[in-house]
């Protein structure tokens, strides 16, 4: 996964014949070309050998659970404080999330605890959590969330989280399978 949409690229190893690259990073171009960076560890890699590509799992798995809960947070949020807060940014890795959003009022501690509460209920219900392509306007029709003014193709990838969703947004990044794979969220 090449770095997009506030979450952090993949890391890993490239095995070629004659030596041996750790990816410590994958970022995306504009034109969606994923470049992988790294450094030779072992012997030297050409251009045109046959590489064997792996992905670290168990980070991207990490990756994958904070993702999938910035979505949980923003349905809590949204249920709680209102319709009106929306996601401005993020930064999702494997340790931990940073979630910005639009809110009009400092949010009390009572608050906080109710949106953590949800979240940690979702998780405990073990949702679903699948993607569908689909078109932008059908999409839309649905009900999904599209952010940050982004420009989306004709076609875009719609993740759900439970039937029925208590989040639908337009997502391009890994998630898990099931909310109960995250294990617990606290703010």
């Amino acid at each position: 996964y090449g770095e997009m949409g506030g979450q952090v690229g993949d890391t890993g190893e490239v095995s070629a014949p004659r030596g041996k690259i750790i990816v410590t990073d994958a970022i995306r171009t504009p034109t969606g070309v994923i470049i992988h960076r790294g450094r030779v560890v072992e012997g030297n890699v050409s251009i045109g050998d046959e590489v064997d590509a792996r992905v670290d799992i168990s980070r991207r798995l990490d990756i994958a659970r904070n993702h999938t809960a910035t979505h949980l947070l923003q349905a809590a949020l949204r249920q709680i404080l209102g319709s009106r807060v929306y996601q401005k940014g993020s930064l999702v890795g494997p340790d931990r999330f940073r979630f910005d959003f639009s809110h009009m009022a400092s949010i009390t501690n009572e608050e906080v605890k109710g949106i953590q509460r949800q979240v940690n209920e979702w998780i405990r219900q073990n949702l679903k959590v699948k993607a569908r392509r689909l078109s932008y306007s059908q999409a839309i029709a649905e009900g999904a969330i599209a952010l940050f003014e982004e420009k989306y193709g004709d076609q875009v990838r719609m993740l759900e989280i439970g039937e029925p969703p208590v989040s639908k947004e337009l997502c391009g990044g890994t998630h898990v399978s099931s909310t109960g794979q995250i294990g617990m969220f606290m703010i």
